[in-house]
């Protein structure tokens, strides 16, 4: 049996290594998508731009506040915030249907408003593909068609975008005051 130089038996150890390797991965064409947070409200899913979206929390206590309309649950101290907490589908004329303990709130900030939204179930983020991206629907019932601004249309789901901004601007929304 000959000896080996250190360096002749590095190169074994290269040569035999290379043999056993598999191959780099396929090219793949990377698709743009678009990112948002899932959730469900009336039997519908929807998507909410992650620009919009601060914060998610399971619904904390809250306490009610007399003189207000009936979608407004009440207020909650978040970590030393007062933050005002709508159910969405009262507020589109609806009730929230799923169980109590998989409703959740999305919390919204942008300019001085700071408002949680209690929706059925969240779906937490979702990657959705542009080639997928469709104009809004014709079909949506009257309360919430204004607010929905496209749709992602995959297998059975289709997921509505609703933009936030146009929520928090609606003067419905901002006037929660009984009158």
């Amino acid at each position: 049996m000959q000896s080996q130089t250190p360096y002749l038996a590095l190169v074994d150890i290269a040569r035999r290594a290379k043999a056993q390797a598999t191959g780099l991965p396929g090219r793949r064409e990377i698709k743009p998508y678009w990112t948002g947070i899932g959730f469900s409200l009336l039997d519908n899913h929807f998507v909410a731009s992650m620009d919009d979206v601060v914060e998610l929390l399971e619904v904390p206590q809250h306490t009610f506040i007399p003189g207000v309309q009936p979608w407004v649950k009440g207020v909650s101290n978040v970590r030393g915030r007062l933050l005002p907490l709508i159910d969405l589908a009262a507020f589109y004329g609806g009730y929230l249907s799923g169980p109590r303990q998989q409703r959740r709130v999305l919390v919204l900030e942008r300019d001085k408003t700071y408002v949680g939204l209690i929706v059925d179930k969240l779906f937490g983020m979702q990657h959705l593909a542009f080639e997928y991206a469709r104009e809004a629907p014709t079909d949506l019932s009257e309360p919430f068609a204004p607010m929905v601004h496209g749709q992602f249309v995959l297998q059975q789901h289709r997921w509505l975008v609703l933009d936030m901004r146009a929520l928090i601007k609606d003067v419905r929304f901002m006037d929660a005051a009984l009158r």
